[in-house]
């Protein structure tokens, strides 16, 4: 009855996201097939820290929009390939009861949203020549930026412990801001290189990325 019940509100919750603008009719139905995954693997609460993702990065993407727009760095509405490139690898580590690789992707994933939309508001360098670039282009990184994405990336490890998805707060945090803050350098350096040379695009780049995080999270984990 309980699961039947979470089963219903993450019907509910995609409607909302969808209804919100944050994602369209396809990226909905698709966060909400992944929902249903993870609370039947795993419970609500491991649910909880993917929604958590989403919160804060419609929050982030919005704050200044008016300043993006101008700029032209506003994002349009999200798509599924959006949400399978972020989300794909969380669902995978949920299934499988890795909280580590779960917490390690959602933290990159988080991370680099955050520092994506935090860091357009400086003045980026590129990860691999140090030049001065735009904001916005692919393999720019900031301090702005960086330090958003690690409160971010914290905020997971805080959320997961509090949530039972961890079962000890400092390896929790650990986990959250290593793994977060690797993942959220190497999308950077992807997007300096095979990104700008074409042969990544967007979505390429944050599902490698994820995958990165999932993994130093894991070796972490059998690191203690």
């Amino acid at each position: 009855m309980i699961q039947l019940i979470f089963l219903i509100i993450c019907v509910i919750l995609g409607i909302l996201v969808y209804l919100s603008g944050a994602l369209d009719l396809l990226g909905s139905a698709f966060v909400t097939i992944i929902g249903i995954f993870i609370v039947i693997a795993r419970g609500f609460n491991w649910l909880t820290i993917l929604l958590l993702f989403l919160i804060l990065g419609s929050a982030f993407t919005s704050f200044k929009k008016d300043y993006k727009k101008r700029i032209g760095l506003v994002h349009e509405q999200r798509t599924i390939k959006n949400v399978i490139s972020n989300g794909i690898v969380p669902v995978v580590m949920a299934i499988f009861g890795n909280y580590a690789g779960f917490i390690g992707a959602i933290s990159t994933a988080t991370a680099d949203t955050l520092a994506s939309e935090i860091g357009v508001l400086s003045e980026p360098i590129l990860i691999t020549s140090q030049e001065h670039v735009q904001p916005g282009t692919d393999g720019g990184i900031s301090v702005l930026g960086t330090v958003a994405g690690l409160i971010g990336a914290l905020i997971i490890g805080v959320s997961a412990y509090l949530l039972n998805v961890s079962p000890d707060i400092t390896h929790s945090i650990c986990i959250a801001a290593i793994s977060g803050m690797i993942g959220c350098f190497a999308d950077s350096l992807l997007g300096a290189t095979l990104e700008r040379n074409g042969l990544f695009n967007n979505e390429h780049v944050n599902l490698t990325a994820t995958i990165i995080g999932a993994l130093v999270g894991i070796i972490i984990t059998i690191g203690v």
